[in-house]
């Protein structure tokens, strides 16, 4: 994947990819959500004698977050109808943006799906379930333990983390508009990713802000549409991210199984969040080891430029293509600062605020570079891993050109004669 950003901030908190920060935040902080939803979580998570001791009940989590969004059931005329709806504002958008980056981009529209509510969370709850499986390896230990501690980690998580990831889901349902899904760690062959737009939740903010429904549905194609480009036209993108998100899952597997030592494996956490030393970042950077943090600051790079090109496309040619352009986005910008207190309390809570800073820091990086260089330079981060900037860079873009140019330098000097 908030994407992308001042628009998408909360309103598009999609699932692109699922975000390494969230799960942290599940796995290693299940509690802080489980304290903050209180009285209703502690309902939900009844202990069930035959769920055993997995890490997490995926039936139950799936429960919660459908029983949160049953309302929204779309029939079948009308998937038929939006089907072809969408498929035609990507069709449209598919040769604009290839004009704009310069790039091909593989056929996308007949993947693209209409879906309600419930259809995004069954699709993103496999995919959760696909990130999880290292920890869920957990399992036969944790079956087979015979210590208090690992009684306790394997009962406590699997009532706090079913709760956890269904009101995660619940919640996301609800504002998530459109989402670029590409199935990530998955088996070979790798499948084509899929653009799916979540039609109760596009109706819903069409009516709050008084939108106009062709503009903006233009306005969603071309981000989404931008995600697929930026994941297709360049396949070395995708393995890049899920080399980092698999060195990441195997860093929180290493945590659980610290978590399974007790206190002991608790005293850990508290003693990185204690060695910070002053240093800037979220609650959840704070619990990470040097080696994490540097990892997630590498998956959070990638996604800023990921979020932040998207963004750069949809400005540069929203504004010639659609008429209410502006209008539209003052509106997101002021529903974004509008959040109520809850809905900043979960953010906070689950790292979606981390996300958001993303569209951010990553739109500001791209435009910095545009203005100073064109787009030409911009079109670099997509040439390899080693021009993606770094997260000290996005912060500072003038040590990426600096760091640019010396590549550059570096190629002269090679080819020159000697």
């Amino acid at each position: 994947m908030e994407p992308m950003r001042t628009l998408l901030g909360q309103e598009r908190g999609r699932r692109l990819p699922i975000d390494g920060r969230l799960l942290t935040a599940g796995v290693l902080t299940g509690a802080a959500v489980g304290a903050w939803a209180g009285r209703r979580t502690r309902a939900m998570v009844g202990r069930d004698p035959g769920t055993g001791t997995r890490l997490i009940d995926w039936e139950r989590a799936r429960g919660i977050a459908i029983n949160m969004n049953r309302a929204s059931a779309l029939t079948m005329p009308e998937r038929s109808r939006l089907d072809a709806e969408y498929r035609g504002l990507v069709a449209r958008c598919v040769p604009i943006v290839e004009l704009y980056a310069g790039s091909t981009l593989p056929e996308a529209a007949e993947r693209t799906f209409v879906f309600d509510r419930v259809d995004w969370i069954n699709a993103n709850l496999e995919a959760f379930k696909t990130l999880f499986a290292p920890l869920e390896a957990l399992r036969d230990d944790l079956e087979t333990g015979r210590t208090v501690a690992s009684q306790l980690w394997g009962g406590v998580n699997q009532a706090v983390l079913s709760a956890e990831l269904g009101l995660l889901l619940g919640y996301l349902a609800r504002r998530v508009l459109g989402q670029y899904d590409l199935a990530l760690l998955g088996r070979e062959p790798v499948t084509a990713g899929k653009l799916y737009y979540v039609e109760p939740n596009i109706r819903a903010v069409e009516r709050a802000l008084a939108l106009p429904a062709d503009e903006f549905r233009m306005w969603l194609a071309l981000h989404e549409t931008t995600h697929a480009f930026e994941f297709e036209a360049h396949p070395w993108v995708r393995e890049h991210f899920n080399g980092l998100l698999g060195r990441y899952m195997e860093f929180l597997r290493e945590d659980a199984e610290q978590l399974k030592g007790g206190m002991r494996g608790v005293r850990v956490f508290v003693e990185r969040a204690r060695n910070r030393d002053g240093r800037e970042g979220s609650w959840i950077e704070a619990l990470m080891s040097p080696e994490q943090r540097e990892l997630f600051n590498a998956m959070q790079a990638t996604m800023c430029m990921v979020e932040g090109y998207s963004n750069h496309v949809m400005n540069a040619v929203g504004r010639d293509l659609l008429p209410s352009y502006d209008a539209i986005a003052r509106k997101f910008e002021q529903r974004q600062r509008q959040r109520t207190v809850s809905e900043q309390l979960f953010a906070r809570l689950t790292g979606l605020n981390v996300k958001m800073e993303q569209y951010r820091l990553g739109e500001a990086f791209i435009d910095r570079v545009f203005a100073e260089r064109g787009h030409d330079h911009v079109r670099r981060i997509w040439t390899g891993a080693e021009q993606l900037p770094t997260m000290a860079e996005i912060r500072d873009p003038a040590l990426w050109l600096a760091r640019m140019d010396a590549m550059d330098a570096d190629r002269v000097a090679i080819a020159a004669p000697v």
